[in-house]
Order: structure tokens, then sequence, then C-alpha cells
């Protein structure tokens, strides 16, 4: 079976928010666009979907409301720390991260605020860095929850794509995957590739890759939505920096299958140069789904302050890599020790507080928009439901009355058996002491104190401190941990108006570039670390301006 060819203005390859937004931009400005993506309409907003809807402003009325004092100096210094621009290839990179930032500083609130977007009071304080001033992390919250989480981010970039449909405008074509650019004296002017069998897999369920058929697409300019690596492993081997050591023989998948990296090769073959292929942000916090979507299917835990991490022998990981402090650091030095797994030891308390889930499906008052289930799962007491849900069903999760049964426990547990016991012991009584006056050496100890003084914190986010062994606290809990794969940070090299740009530097005519696909922008705009909430940002500003500029 062979398509009767296609043409259109603009064709945007992949569906998920950058692609959603690269084609709503496109259809304002009066151009007719073709949608294509490999999966069936069920996936619909890709990975956005999926996530927990985080995004990151500077300065805005959330931030002002709790007390918390950012501008966009601070947020400069912070991101730029954060991202060690050392390479002569980030010079894009580095012009997308300062555009980026004065979008998040500016007009991004207010533009998604026009769409129906919404926010959650209490601003979130990710990857907090716990170096000095110019080292990463936030030196503020400045992680803003969507109210819908990841569906309430899509909806309106969904709406707008799906309007133009009913109108005319735009041809959404699922099951299509891409296999070659067409080029035509040097300049991009479309793209062809296989028709895929019809599929009722369920969103983010692995669907077929049975070819049917062909198809072949003309268009005056082509824009690359399709996402990273994360979903294929060999990619991200392949890819590993020798910085953060072996890659992990084991690891979880924090994205559907899909996010397979093909277009990648598909673009370098056009003429696309793809740059930080190296520069990745996968989680260390990483448990087995107990009920799976996707092949590996990880969700990862998002941490408060107060849980005892351990590496795979029982040695507790150095400062400042505490739980929610710097993700590419624990990650870096989980690495040395020659293990794919390491341990929190916590309390019901803490978990009761202090673990929140990524996922729009692991948050369903948040994402469901539901008020009462708010009040009731956030403030009351006891776990979420989807946390509950893990402690009883989790394969990572060991929970005992006492330190001892715990330690057992854990020793039985598969990896466990590299876990020197008494040490264990040892760092938990220790920990333990620690908490028994206000003063304490213990920098972590110190650092969750601190961190109560914020709103935010006090109210969601950081239990009251207490001995790991007080029996009002308890039970006792041990989570093992994975590594999860997520983001890839390098990608297609872009100039600001996400024009995909050759080997020489020179844009290739017809060519853009938008989200993950881009790095979220340049090519890499996060360096070699993320402050988070920033990822469906990137999608939205990549892809906005791609969108813009393709149908100009």
């Amino acid at each position: 079976m062979t398509n009767t060819p296609l043409s259109a203005d603009v064709l945007v390859i992949g569906w998920g928010l950058a692609g959603l937004v690269a084609a709503g931009e496109a259809l304002d400005a009066g151009r007719r666009v073709i949608l294509v993506d490999q999966e069936p309409r069920t996936n619909l907003g890709g990975q956005a979907w999926w996530s927990f809807g985080g995004l990151f402003f500077i300065d805005s009325p959330e931030q002002r409301r709790m007390g918390i004092r950012d501008s966009l100096a601070l947020a400069t210094q912070d991101w730029f720390g954060t991202a060690s621009f050392d390479r002569p290839e980030d010079h894009w990179p580095r012009r997308w991260a300062e555009a980026y930032l004065q979008f998040a500083a500016g007009e991004k609130r207010a533009w998604l605020r026009e769409r129906g977007v919404g926010f959650f009071p209490v601003v979130g304080w990710a990857e907090r860095g716990g170096y000095g001033a110019l080292g990463p992390g936030n030196s503020v919250p400045r992680f803003h929850i969507t109210w819908g989480t990841g569906p309430g981010v899509v909806a309106p970039f969904a709406a707008a794509v799906e309007q133009g449909e009913r109108e005319g405008r735009i041809t959404i074509l699922p099951r299509h995957r891409v296999t070659a650019l067409i080029t035509t004296d040097g300049a991009v002017t479309g793209a062809r590739g296989m028709v895929l069998e019809s599929s009722a897999a369920a969103r983010g369920v692995e669907s077929s890759r049975h070819a049917i058929g062909d198809f072949e697409i003309s268009a005056g300019a082509t824009i690359v939505s399709s996402g990273g690596i994360g979903g294929n492993h060999d990619l991200v081997r392949a890819a590993w920096p020798a910085s953060l050591g072996v890659p992990p023989e084991h690891m979880l998948t924090g994205v559907p299958a899909y996010v397979d990296g093909s277009m990648h090769a598909v673009s370098e073959s056009a003429g696309a140069r793809l740059i930080n292929g190296d520069r990745m942000w996968h989680y260390v916090e990483g448990i087995t789904n107990w009920d799976p979507v996707w092949p590996s299917h990880g969700i990862r835990i998002l941490p408060g302050p107060s849980s005892l991490w351990l590496d795979a022998t029982g040695k507790r990981l150095p400062v400042p890599l505490f739980p929610g402090f710097d993700t590419l650091g624990t990650l870096a030095h989980l690495r040395g020790t020659g293990y794919d797994h390491s341990w929190f030891v916590t309390s019901r308390q803490i978990v009761e507080k202090e673990f929140a889930l990524s996922g729009s499906e692991q948050n369903p008052d948040l994402t469901g928009k539901d008020v009462g289930l708010l009040v009731k799962s956030r403030l009351a007491k006891g776990p979420t439901g989807p946390v509950q849900a893990f402690l009883d069903e989790g394969e990572d999760f060991i929970v005992e009355n006492d330190l001892e049964s715990l330690l057992e426990q854990m020793q039985r547990h598969p990896g466990g058996e590299t876990l020197d016991i008494d040490h264990v012991r040892r760092e938990v009584v220790a920990r333990d002491l620690e908490m028994e006056n206000e003063f304490t050496k213990d920098a972590q100890i110190g650092m969750l104190r601190s961190m109560r003084g914020y709103r935010g914190d006090k109210l969601i986010r950081t239990a009251a401190p207490h001995r790991l062994q007080d029996p009002a606290a308890g039970p006792l809990v041990a989570v093992k941990l994975h590594v999860l794969t997520r983001k890839s940070l390098g990608g297609i090299n872009t100039d600001l108006d996400g024009r995909a740009l050759g080997p020489d530097g020179e844009p290739i005519p017809g060519l853009y570039a938008a989200g993950e696909a881009s790095g979220f922008g340049g090519g890499g705009m996060h360096g070699y670390r993320a402050l988070e909430g920033t990822f469906l940002g990137g999608c939205l500003f990549s892809g906005r301006q791609a969108g813009r500029a393709a149908a100009r």
C-alpha cells in the first residue's frame, strides 16, 4: 500500500507538547499543517501528558505570595551555575538559555493563563544544590505545579490543534513513522516513511511497528519535535558520558517506548548537526511500577529532604547529596560505587509528608483538579493513595516495625547481599542521636530544619524532624532505588528561530527542530544539569519559536 503524496505549508513530526505548540502557531499564522506521529491517536500529547506538570517561573505571583524573593538576575546565576557551559558548540545553547530565562521571567505565565492554565499555590523547591552561590541548584523555590498536571498543560494546545482539524486546516496522521527527510537542492522539502498497522493500544502502551504501506509528504517547512532517547536503553548506554562512569546494566524506564530517538539519525542524515549527545538527565530515585504501562516502567519518587540515603553497601551518601538536592551529582557518585541501586531508610511519617510520585497518573487529586481529594490526600494524616499502593504492592518497599527486622529484610531483598548491615545500623543510630537536641553537626539535619522555615516545605513537603526509630513515627521503611531514564539534554543544533543548523553552523533551509529533539532549544539549553520545571517550559518555548518561524 502506497499513499497518495500529500502536501502542506508546514509538516510537524511528533505530536508531543512541542509539536502541538508549533502546529498551533503555524495554524494561527494561517498556514496549512500536517501533523504526523508513529503512535495511535490515544497518545496525542506525548510524554508531556504523563508528566507532573512542573513549570519554572521567575518572580511569579505564587512565589511572592509564599514570601519568595526571586529575580531574573538570581535565576540567571542559578541557571548558568547549573549548566556549566564549557564547549565551543554551546554558543546557541547559551543564547537559548538567556532567551528562555527572559520568557520565564516575562510573558510565559500570562501566555499560559490566557489559555486557561492554572497553578497550585504552593511553589516547590527542586534541585536545591547545597554548594556555593555560584554552584548548581535553585537558590529559591521555583517549581510551579500545573493545576491538572501534565494533561492540564497539554489540553489547550491539543484543543487548538483539534479545532483546526475540524475546520479542515490541519491533517493529523497517526501511525506514520518518518524514516527519511526529503532534500531538494540542499533544502528539506518534506518527509517519507512507513504507515504502520492500526493499533488499539492504550496511551503509553507499546504499539506494533509492522508496516502496511508507505507515505510521502512535501512541505515548505518541516519541524522535528519527536522527543529524545530515554525509551531506548541501547542509545542511552551508547551516549553515556565518561564523567558518569560505566552505564548501569539495569535501568528502569521513565518514558514510553516510543521515545526511541529515531529522528536523531534521520535528521543527521539530512544534514542536521547533533551536539551534546552525552548530556542527559536520569533520576536515581526510580522505583519499579507495580502496575506498569510500558516496558520496564519506573516511577520517580520526588523526595523531601529527610530520608537517610545509603549506597548499595550501606554507606551514607556524602554532603550535599541529600534527597532532592543534586540529581546529576548523586548519579555520578552512585555510578562510582559499582552498583546500580541505592537505598532510602526512612519512617512512615516521612513517607506520608515527603514522598510525592512523579507522573500525572500518580497524582489523581492534582490531575483531576479535585480540591476535596487534594485536601484529604495532602493535608490529612497518611500517605496519598498512590504512595500507599506502592507501600502495599511495590517490590522495592520494605516495611517493618523495628530496625533489626528492617535490616534483616533489606539483606534478604535482591541486591541486599552487598549491604554491610552493621554499618547501616550505625548510620541509623548515629542519625537518631543527632536528633536529641536542637544543635547538630549533621549537615542534612541542619538543612531539613532550616527548610521548615519556608512555609511551603513546612506545610506539605518536610516532616517535623524526628528519630527514625521513634515508635510514634513508624513503622520503618526501606526503599530500593534504581536509575530511571528520562531526558536527553542534547540534540539538534538550532538557532533562536528553531532552524536546524548544519556542521558549518548555517541553517538548513526548510528544517526546524523543537522540544527534546533540539535539547529543548539550541541543542542543549540546560547544559549539563537542569533546574527542574524547565522541560515542559522548554517544549513550550522552543515549539513556539519554531512554529512561528516556520510559518513566516
